[in-house]
């Protein structure tokens, strides 16, 4: 069993998490323009780097998103930031 934090909850079991999306993947736009292929590319191929990386989880307890640094290889969690923007 692994340990992921929740910025929101703190440390709580993996099981309670889902991987979302790569960190600052931007989705093609206009999307009356996009091609199948390239909405195709979008939805189904990720860079997958070996290593250090920065990925959208969903914590499913609180349901919140937030942004995970993680080691791919060593699966050491570096830190977890949340993906609200500050109040003004």
């Amino acid at each position: 069993m692994q340990l992921f934090s929740c910025p929101f909850c703190g440390e709580r079991d993996e099981t309670e998490f889902t991987f979302c999306a790569e960190a600052g993947k931007t989705r093609p736009e206009p999307a009356a323009e996009v091609s199948a292929d390239a909405w195709a590319r979008y939805l189904h191929f990720d860079h997958n780097p070996k290593g250090a990386t920065r990925e959208v989880w969903l914590h499913a307890t609180c349901g919140e998103f937030f942004l995970m640094e993680r080691d791919t290889v060593s699966h050491a969690v570096a830190g977890s930031h949340s993906l609200r923007r500050p109040e003004a």
